[in-house]
């Protein structure tokens, strides 16, 4: 799949099962986080691969925040599963740096375009993906179990692995809708 196909044609797939990215797929998906936009060379970034053992990890860490958020009770029975719908998350934290001139919503950006890269990497390999968000992303008690600092953001959680459905075609969307030209 050449660059373009794959920009013109990515599509989230929410549904995914083994196997997730191993060896040289997963160390190509973190090379290309390691490539995204970086003003000033900071590398505001920490990235926690979350496979195995480590999905039951992330769950417990979602559910000790849903009952520390007291969220409803279908929240707190089902937190500790979700990590579980995919082989493997990838938590992409924007790791701020106090910089001059790169304000924090750079390296926030910074920390996106390199969630982005990886599942553009992982798209080209033949791997499926959803970039998740969602309350346990701004939650405190999330942030405080991954010991992130005040200015610290986790972008989202990238759910890997291998798609179950086939992917179907999106429809194309009017640029005129969004881009202006100004000559």
């Amino acid at each position: 799949m050449d660059a373009l196909e794959l920009l013109l044609h990515r599509s989230s797939q929410p549904r995914l099962q083994a196997p997730a990215p191993q060896g040289a797929s997963l160390e190509n998906i973190m090379q290309s986080a390691l490539r995204a936009p970086d003003h000033a060379c900071l590398k505001p970034w920490r990235f926690i691969v979350c496979q195995n053992e480590g999905l039951n990890k992330l769950g417990q860490i979602f559910e000790k925040a849903a009952h520390a958020s007291d969220m409803d009770d279908k929240s707190k029975s089902r937190a500790a599963q979700l990590p579980l719908r995919a082989p493997m998350v990838i938590i992409v934290i924007a790791k701020y740096k106090e910089h001059e001139k790169v304000p924090w919503v750079e390296q926030v950006a910074s920390a996106s375009c390199a969630a982005h890269a990886m599942q553009m990497a992982a798209f080209a390999q033949g791997f499926g993906g959803v970039w998740r968000t969602g309350s346990y992303a701004q939650n405190e008690c999330v942030k405080s179990e991954l010991e992130l600092a005040e200015q610290d953001e986790i972008v989202g959680f990238l759910y890997l692995g291998s798609t179950v459905t086939k992917i179907m075609p999106k429809p194309k969307i009017d640029s005129d809708t969004f881009f202006e030209v100004w000559d």
